[in-house]
């Protein structure tokens, strides 16, 4: 529940206030997320395509987080700037979001 909690404050308050949650069904979830934001979903319904999809690629493209790669980051900063880029880059190279079917 905790780790839940953090990870919602986390979220930037427009998230927070305008975005659709989708979950698995771990019971922290509903306990943390407000009913009005948050699907709780299987796999079997697509919706959580995106973000598996945005897992996978962030792993190929920024090699340092894959184990026992040759790629790695000797400061902490440099490993963040290298994450920032990747998701900078990504998020400005996606179509807009009314494409998307949800």
């Amino acid at each position: 529940g905790d780790s839940a909690q953090k990870l919602w404050e986390s979220l930037p308050s427009v998230y927070r206030q305008c975005a659709i949650i989708y979950t698995d069904f771990y019971s922290s979830y509903p306990v943390v997320l407000p009913s009005k934001r948050h699907r709780a979903v299987g796999k079997e319904t697509g919706k959580t395509n995106y973000i598996e999809r945005f897992n996978c690629t962030l792993r190929q493209r920024v090699s340092r987080l894959v184990r026992k790669t040759l790629s790695f980051s000797k400061k902490l900063e440099n490993h963040i700037g290298a994450i920032w880029n990747f998701i900078h880059h990504y998020n400005t190279s996606l179509p807009p979001c009314a494409s998307f079917p949800f």
